[in-house]
């Protein structure tokens, strides 16, 4: 059956008349009494008696107007629902970043979203960026946070979006007791450290390190290899190794026993974040990347 119709139906029951009816909803008599028509020839058996001075219900009216009613609460509830979602008073986000990104960017971006909009649900999730990227291919996450190296391709693909928020310097990070430890804030070249040992990150993140090396003339003598920065540092405040690590990373979490200075001739990373096509049309989506923009335009 016409759900317009049973709801045009449950007005007619409810004013006990079809002028009534009529006038409730902003219609005419005629086309009121037209719809309830098509729906009596739908059901197959009368469902209201006309009287003089209004409408009565039969059996079979009776026993409509209850499903009439059931579906009018349904609607209503789906209504209020996504007048909700529209306006932000509900509402739920799903983000994938990768590790240095959740520990900074991202807790900022939840706190600004928080306050901007304090019903919205948002769920985080750690990941790398060809991960991420997976996630929201398989509808597992809503937006994704990651990054691509100068002259890698970012990942994504297909209908996904990109959208470039921001830079990560690249530092490079040493014993405080390194010759090249200071001054801090002038760019060191890396074939300074040609003779050092290194401790490499993530698979993508070492094999940009060993390229920087190459093209600075000199293949790095990798000797560590892990993702957790609190780890790297460890290593090099006590002397076992330099390293070449994001910003982010070091905004994170910075050890007391190291020394940082910008990379000579290092390009940094960019930040990306990842949605489907026409996914920033949804407002909880759409402030959730506009809160990791202003967040990451900030830091």
């Amino acid at each position: 059956m016409d759900v317009q119709r049973l709801l045009i139906f449950r007005e007619i029951a409810r004013a006990q008349s079809i002028g009534g009816a009529a006038r409730a909803l902003g219609w005419t008599q005629p086309a009121v009494s037209q719809h309830l028509r098509h729906l009596e020839r739908q059901a197959g058996i009368p469902l209201v008696l006309r009287r003089p001075r209004g409408v009565q219900l039969t059996e079979a009216g009776h026993a409509l107007l209850r499903h009439a009613d059931a579906i009018a609460a349904r609607v209503q509830a789906a209504t209020e629902e996504l007048e909700a979602l529209s306006q932000l008073r509900a509402g739920t986000v799903r983000l994938a970043a990768f590790p240095s990104a959740g520990a900074t960017v991202v807790p900022a971006a939840m706190s600004l979203l928080a306050r901007r909009h304090p019903r919205l649900d948002v769920r985080l999730r750690e990941a790398e960026p060809p991960q991420a990227a997976d996630l929201l291919a398989a509808g597992d996450v809503d937006v994704a946070l990651t990054f691509a190296h100068a002259g890698e391709e970012p990942a994504g693909a297909g209908e996904m979006v990109r959208v470039p928020i921001g830079e990560d310097p690249l530092r490079l990070v040493l014993p405080r007791s390194h010759p090249c430890a200071q001054p801090p804030d002038v760019p060191l070249h890396l074939r300074e450290l040609a003779r050092d040992t290194w401790t490499g990150g993530c698979e993508r993140c070492t094999d940009h390190l060993r390229q920087a090396c190459e093209a600075a003339g000199f293949t790095p003598d990798i000797r560590h290899g892990t993702d957790d920065y609190v780890l790297t540092q460890a290593l090099i405040a006590r002397g076992l190794a330099v390293g070449l690590l994001p910003q982010l990373a070091l905004d994170a979490a910075l050890d007391p026993g190291v020394a940082v200075r910008p990379a000579a001739g290092v390009r940094p990373r960019v930040l990306y974040l990842l949605h489907h096509r026409e996914a920033d049309q949804i407002p909880a989506v759409a402030s959730a990347l506009r809160a990791l923009s202003d967040t990451a335009a900030r830091a």
